[in-house]
């Protein structure tokens, strides 16, 4: 006899629901902000994207979402993605799409 046997012999007169776990869906309050940058990098371009304030594994995603549509390599750590190129339109494009504020900066 599992425990939902012996809870229906306990409360007979009880009708069993469906139960969803409410889904804590994380909101970024602060834009992500998109910049380009050569500098200490031996003149190779890359564009950061810089301000996340969520999960290492969701900022995982974002940043494999972006090296997948691209086509592009990257890397991502500490709250940061740096992308190999000057993509920033197409990156702030893809940020969009998911539903992220983004802010340019420079150029």
């Amino acid at each position: 006899m599992d425990l939902r046997d012996q809870l229906k012999n306990l409360f007979p007169d009880h009708e069993e629901q469906d139960f969803k776990m409410p889904e804590d869906e994380f909101k970024q309050k602060e834009p992500l902000v998109c910049k380009f940058e050569k500098k200490g990098r031996n003149g190779k371009p890359v564009t950061i994207v810089e301000g996340w304030e969520g999960s290492e594994e969701e900022l995982k995603k974002i940043s494999k979402k972006i090296k997948t549509t691209l086509g592009i390599g990257g890397s991502e750590k500490d709250g940061t993605i740096i992308i190999q190129g000057d993509n920033r339109d197409k990156i702030m494009e893809i940020l969009k799409d998911m539903g992220f504020k983004t802010k340019r900066v420079g150029g």
